[in-house]
């Protein structure tokens, strides 16, 4: 690749955008809305079962999953797509997974623990605290008043 100096600074032609790339901008738009419009449903779908006053909790905890996932594939696409982290080398991309794998795990096993320390906790405390009777001082007579 040739490249031209103008008063010391380097520049590098810069490429139109050709089809590859506007197919490739078109297919990510197009993945994203559709995994956008998925996650919209499925909120509504909540929604919609949180009016019904029996409705099943598993469901609700399945579907959040859903969306949970279905937001973590978007991450993914998005990072790799507009960070260009889908074109680099693997140990590049290793420098940054890995890491915020470790920092996910570290929050989710803190909260495993304070949840665990809080049930044990809860679970050796004295149900009914020992209530103390008043007991009625009587008068001093003839101290100060």
């Amino acid at each position: 690749m040739e490249h031209q100096t103008f008063g010391g600074e380097v520049t590098f032609p810069h490429e139109a955008p050709g089809d590859d790339s506007i197919k490739r901008i078109r297919k990510t738009t197009i993945i994203l809305s559709v995994l956008t419009l998925i996650e919209l449903g499925l909120g509504l779908a909540i929604y919609m079962m949180h009016k019904n006053p029996d409705y099943s909790h598993s469901l609700v905890h399945l579907i959040k999953g859903v969306v949970i996932i279905l937001s973590l594939g978007k991450a993914f696409f998005i990072v790799s797509i507009f960070m260009h982290l889908g074109d680099e080398i693997r140990n590049m991309i290793m420098t940054i997974v890995v890491p915020l794998c470790l920092f996910i795990w570290f929050i989710i096993a803190f909260l495993w623990d304070g949840v665990s320390w809080k049930d044990l906790r809860n679970e050796y405390a004295p149900k009914d605290p020992v209530k103390h009777e008043q007991v009625e001082q009587p008068a001093h007579e003839g101290g100060l008043k």
